[in-house]
This record gives structure tokens, C-alpha cells and sequence, in this order.
């Protein structure tokens, strides 16, 4: 199976939360079969078979009726009858991937965990969304006729969406990640265009009528109804168009449903003409992803805060656990557990600042600019009032550009706010890997930890539980960190007065920050919490550490010090019997200055107790 397959299958069924070893077991249930436009599929075993219609758009048969499914979509029921006979017939009327499972064998592997019980969810989902379509088939016309620039075609009946969707949708099959996959995203649009509306019906540019159709059809989207419509591939020509357009259309039909027309009767209320009045996708698109960020900031902040208050936690727990501490991997100077705990603590801490920092970028929309920024074909009053209307709506403080033509080509907010995300990646990065560091073992690592113990760790090691928290993590930074490079490259890439590449930004900040939410409240809850010490064998390591001499060395000399050090390592004695036999410190002497107080923290030395030797 090919990357893209598992990609595919790995966002439709929603598995990011899934372990490594989970998702495998799931993949070896799996066949991806791709269907060619105009080929039929094999319905064969269907009662023991599963079909999940991972991506396209197919035309199914069904007791005399036909039935327009477009992925993702259960092919056929989750439960009960799936024979062949029942399945009817199925002929794929775009380039399809199918998703073909074992159903009993899939039906026991979510009984397995809280997690792989999850993706049970998702499929019911996915039913749900069959049965609509089933509903819809048998009651309304299969498609009907819509047209465009380039033509006529088409469009599923049961679609809320339209041909330049529909288009949209047969040129983008890239990722396999729609623009339903991220629901900020989508309800930020419906607020913007809400606005719009709101904004040109003071204007008097759009009547009462079409104004609360428009506005009742967008609340409806806010609410979280009508999101399975938004089936653009999140990268895109045309620099955002597509999810515009997707936006518009969805919004249209579902008022003229609302004013008691037919889906496609546009002249009673048009995608362009009326929802999309007094705006470019070169003002509206950037405007919604923006909202969709500062909708989805606060969780991020709050799975930080969630990540620190398990930090200091641990680090008042193991306040009193005394270590080594360790520079390139060698003994350096002692250290409590809870000191090195705090530190990570304060390093979440300033990223949570950071954030909040960093997320004013955002506030500053271009709404208003249309096109290119000079606001053409808009009122004079258009861009504030829009504005004003945007904040009522989605509850987020926001201002029109001080330059809107600047404002409308450049992603520098992006990179910027990308740049915090990968900060913070690599942050996480490097703290996962010190808990694995000092969780190694259990008996041939460092061993001064121990991580709560989350699944088996091997199919053919007995006993061993490996730290698979820290490790996921640790990949979610190396995606983060590859967003930021592909976030910064579209940034530079656009030229003159608008950047195309704005689909490829939009999608990899998003990405960035729900995996970076995920990860950081898996870590905080499935980690950090359950660590418990090793309080023992971190003290024994210490007391037999030649790293301790760098606490005396102020009371019995550098070369004294390097001449114990040295004689440690060769003898492999313990430091303190050889100062005790040298007679340069007495037992008391010893016992207060390698105390975890005075090793751990600065302390004023008496000149009185400095030895002469000392240097």
C-alpha cells in the first residue's frame, strides 16, 4: 500500500490518534482498490466485506432507484445484511479509491482499546452519511443540470455544492483532505460570508430575504450541519477559488431550500451574485483562514497550559530527588529531578506567551480589498461595516488593514505564526527526547524514570514496553517542522499583488496546529502524568559519580580535585572515601557540602573553609 492510500485512510477514518503499532494492525486489514471513471466495482463476499469509498464519486443501483455516493461514504451497511444481491449495482463515475475491510475482523479490532473504539464512531459516521445519501436517492431526481463558464454538467441532486465544485473536485484529487477536515476553516467561512451579507443588506445592495437565507444557511454551517458538502481538496489551483466557490455554492442552495426553491435555481439566489456580493476570493478566502486560526488558537493555548501544570506538578513531586546532571552525555554536576522538570516547565511556558503574541497577526484582515486590494466594485462603507459584522458573528476582535493591496499579497503573518508552531515543535522534540534518555532501561539505560507503561512493546521481545508518547511527539515535530519549510517556500513564492500559493500555507499551519493540540494533550495526559522516579538508584548514582568533585573543588583545590578525579576513575573508587582518606575534609564537612541543598543551588563559601590550594 502507498503512502498517499495510508494517508487517505488514516484521515478519512480520523486515525491521528491511533499508536503506530494500531494503525499497522489496521492497514493489515485493509485493501485499496482503485476504480477507474466508468469501470463498475466487484461485489462480491459483500456480506463478509466492508466497502469504504475513500475518494471519488460513483453511482449506485439500488431497487430500482439510483443512488449519487461521493466519498467519503460507506459503500454498504456497517451492520446486517451486505450481500452482493442487496449491494446492487456499482459503477464509479470518477477515478475512485475503495476501501475494501474484513467487517467482522474490522468490527473486533475497534472492541481492542478507547482508541481503535473511536474509528467505531467515525463509521457510524460514515453510515449515517450512506443512509442520507440512500434517503435522497429514492425521493429526488440523481442530478441535475447546472452550468458555468466552460459549459454544463451534472450535479449530484444530493449535493449542496455545485459545478464549479464539482470541477474543482475532479481536478484537485491531490491529498485526499477535504476541506470538511477542518471545521474551524469551514465555519469561519460561513461567518464571513454571513457578514458580507449582513454588510451589503445595510447597504441596501441585498434585500431583506436573500439576506436571511443567506444568514440562516450560515448559522446552520456555524452549527456544524452541512459540512460533509465541503468536498474540496484542501490544495488547490487558483489560489483559493475552489474553497470559495465550495463555500458560495453550499451557502446558496442550501437557502434557496430555505425560501422553498429547488437546489440549482439560481435566479432566486446566486453563488456569485448574491452570496458572494462585494467580495473576491483574494479578500474572503484569506479572511476565513485567518478567522480559522484565532477559532482554533485557544485550544492551543490550552493544551499548553494543560502540558505546563503537569510540568510543575512533576517538578514539586521530585523536588527533593537529587541526580546527575549531564552535559554531552557525560557526568556533569548534580541537579534534583525537579529542577530539571521545572525547566521544561518554563520552557512550555514561554511558548505559551509566544502564542499569544503571535496570534494578533490575525486580527488584521483584508476584507473589503477584493481582488488585488484597491476594493473595487465595493461601497466606500463595504469593508468596515463587513468587518464590524465579522466580530459580532464569530466573537474575535478584528481590523481592517492598515494597507489593504500589502495586506492581500502578503503571508508573512503565516510564516510567522508557522515559525512559533515549529518553535515549539522542536521544543517538545527535545524534551521527548530526554524522557526517553532517562527512561531507557528498564535495567541497561539510565533508568531515573519511569514513563506509564501504554501497550506491549514487541511482537517477539517479552516484556518490553517501549515510550511511545515521547516518540510520537517526536514525529509530529518532524511533520511540523516540515510544514514550516513548505509554508515558507509558498510565502516567498507569491508574485505582485496576491499570492496563489495560499492553499498549500493555509493547509500546513492548519495541520501544524491540530497536530500540535493532539500531540501536546496526549503528552500531557498519556505522559508526563503518570512518571514516577526512581529515587534510589538516581541518589546511588550520584554518590558514585565523579561528577560530585565539582562541588569540592572550591574547599580542596583544583589539583586536588583533578588528582581524586583521576584516581576515582582508575581505582574505581568513590570520591568521597578517597578525600576521606586523604584527610582533606572531615566526614561533617563532606556531609554538608555534597548535601542536595548546597550541590543543587548557589551557597555563599566561607573564606575560612576554602583550602589553600584552591584555585
Amino acid at each position: 500500500m502507498n503512502a498517499n492510500n495510508k494517508k487517505l485512510i488514516k484521515t478519512v477514518l480520523q486515525c491521528d490518534s491511533l499508536e503506530s503499532s494500531q494503525f499497522s494492525a489496521l492497514l493489515k486489514l485493509c485493501v485499496v482498490r482503485e476504480i477507474k471513471k466508468g469501470k463498475p466495482v466487484r461485489t462480491e463476499d459483500c456480506a463478509e466485506r466492508l466497502l469504504i469509498l475513500l475518494a471519488g464519486v460513483s453511482r449506485q443501483t439500488l431497487s430500482g432507484h439510483q443512488v449519487q455516493l461521493t466519498g467519503p461514504v460507506l459503500c454498504n451497511p456497517l451492520v446486517g445484511s451486505g450481500s452482493s444481491a442487496g449491494f446492487g449495482h456499482f459503477l464509479a463515475e470518477t477515478d475512485a479509491t475503495l476501501l475494501d475491510i474484513d467487517r467482522n475482523q474490522l468490527l473486533n479490532w475497534c472492541t481492542g482499546s478507547p482508541e481503535t473504539a473511536a474509528i467505531g464512531t467515525v463509521l457510524l459516521q460514515l453510515e449515517k452519511q450512506r443512509l442520507e445519501f440512500q434517503n435522497r436517492g429514492s425521493s429526488t431526481e440523481l442530478v441535475r443540470r447546472e452550468k458555468d463558464l466552460l459549459g454544463e454538467r451534472d450535479v449530484p441532486q444530493s449535493a449542496l455544492f455545485g459545478v464549479q465544485t464539482l470541477r474543482a473536485q475532479e481536478n484537485f484529487e491531490i491529498t485526499g483532505i477535504k476541506l470538511m477536515h477542518f471545521p474551524k476553516l469551514v465555519s469561519a467561512l460561513a461567518m464571513v460570508k454571513k457578514a458580507a451579507a449582513k454588510a451589503n443588506n445595510k447597504l441596501g445592495l441585498l434585500d431583506d430575504i436573500k439576506t436571511q437565507a443567506i444568514g440562516q444557511a450560515c448559522d446552520e454551517i456555524i452549527d456544524g450541519r452541512w459540512h460533509e458538502h465541503f468536498v474540496v481538496d484542501v490544495i488547490q489551483g487558483g489560489a483559493g477559488t475552489s474553497t470559495n466557490m465550495n463555500a458560495n455554492e453550499v451557502i446558496a442552495n442550501r437557502g434557496l431550500e430555505i425560501l422553498g426553491y429547488s437546489r440549482g435555481d439560481y435566479q432566486n439566489l446566486h453563488p456569485n451574485n448574491h452570496v458572494n456580493l462585494s467580495q473576491s476570493t483574494n479578500d474572503a478566502y484569506p479572511t476565513a483562514i485567518r478567522l480559522g486560526i484565532l477559532l482554533s488558537h485557544q485550544e492551543y493555548v490550552t493544551a499548553l497550559s494543560e502540558l505546563c501544570y503537569e510540568l510543575k506538578q512533576k517538578a514539586v513531586e521530585f523536588s527533593g530527588v537529587v541526580k546527575m546532571g549531564r552535559t554531552q552525555l557525560q557526568d556533569a554536576v548534580p541537579i534534583t529531578l525537579g529542577q530539571e522538570f521545572d525547566a521544561w516547565y518554563s520552557t512550555v511556558k514561554e511558548d505559551i506567551e509566544e502564542a499569544k503574541d503571535v496570534v494578533e497577526y490575525f486580527r488584521e484582515i483584508n476584507l473589503g480589498a477584493t481582488a488585488i486590494g484597491t476594493g473595487i466594485n465595493t461601497d466606500p462603507e463595504y469593508s468596515s461595516l463587513a468587518i464590524e459584522e465579522l466580530c459580532r458573528i464569530s466573537g474575535k476582535e478584528m481590523v481592517r488593514a492598515r494597507n489593504l493591496i500589502e495586506a492581500t499579497s502578503d503571508m508573512g503573518a503565516f510564516v510567522t505564526f508557522s515559525s512559533v508552531l515549529k518553535r515549539n515543535a522542536v521544543k517538545l522534540s527535545k524534551m521527548c527526547n530526554d524522557l526517553r534518555l532517562l527512561s531507557s532501561g528498564p535495567r541497561a539505560g539510565f533508568q531515573e524514570i519511569n514513563l506509564p507503561p501504554m501497550q506491549p512493546g514487541s511482537s517477539i521481545m517479552p516484556g518490553k514496553v517501549n515510550p511511545v508518547i515521547p516518540e510520537m511527539v517526536n514525529q509530529v515535530a518532524f511533520q511540523v517542522i516540515g510544514n514550516d519549510i513548505a509554508v515558507t517556500m509558498a510565502a516567498e513564492a507569491g508574485q505582485l499583488q496576491l499570492n496563489v500559493m495560499e492553499p498549500v500555507i493555509a493547509f500546513n499551519v492548519l495541520q501544524s496546529l491540530r497536530l500540535q493540540i493532539r500531540a501536546v494533550k496526549t503528552l500531557a495526559s498519556k505522559c508526563i502524568k503518570g512518571i514516577t522516579a526512581n529515587e534510589e538508584h538516581c541518589l546511588n548514582t550520584v554518590n558514585n559519580s565523579i561528577g560530585i568533585i565539582t562541588a569540592l573543588n572550591p574547599y580542596i583545590g583544583y589539583e586536588n580535585a583533578t588528582r581524586i578525579a583521576q584516581q576515582a576513575i582508575q581505582q574505581n573508587s568513590s570520591v568521597r572515601d578517597l578525600v576521606l582518606a586523604d584527610g582533606l575534609l572531615s566526614p561533617v564537612e563532606l556531609d554538608d557540602i555534597l548535601s542536595v541543598e548546597n550541590m543543587t543551588a548557589p551557597r555563599r563559601v566561607r573564606k575560612s573553609a576554602v583550602n589553600n590550594n584552591a584555585v
